[in-house]
């Protein structure tokens, strides 16, 4: 499902859960609107093979994007400049647009350790999202 088919759940009050909360989040949206819109691209006649190297080559490469995100790859340097990419997940209030709370994923958790729960789909004790409509049975 892509995230337009969730909705978000209230953040948590304790401020260290609300922190986890907001990762999470994340991950929702990276898990939904990147990952799992991979996976629906992928041609169906697609030899079982075939099918699960190409399911593979989508979970390495969120992997990959993980490890970007916590600072372990993904910098060009020389002698005097280094250039990465930095990142930050925040929760505004809709009618304002005013930051409620921001997280530098780089002093996050871990993306690389929240990858491998929220590909089983586990996003923490409060999840930060529920469906829009209800689940069909597959």
């Amino acid at each position: 499902m892509a995230t337009h088919e969730f909705e978000l759940t209230d953040p948590p009050d304790n401020p260290r859960e609300s922190e986890l909360w907001l990762q999470h989040a994340l991950g929702v949206i990276v898990f939904e609107d990147v990952r799992d819109y991979a996976m629906q691209k992928l041609p169906t006649d697609l030899p079982e093979e075939a099918l699960m190297a190409a399911k593979q080559a989508i979970d390495n490469t969120i992997y990959g994007f993980m490890m970007i995100l916590d600072g372990v790859t993904g910098s060009l340097e020389n002698k005097s400049h280094s250039v990465q990419i930095r990142a930050a997940v925040e929760m505004t209030e809709k009618d304002s647009a005013r930051v409620v709370q921001t997280i530098d994923v780089l002093n996050g958790d871990g993306m690389c350790m929240g990858y491998h729960s929220w590909k089983e789909n586990d996003f923490g004790e409060t999840p930060p999202h529920i469906p829009k409509r209800p689940l069909l049975d597959d």
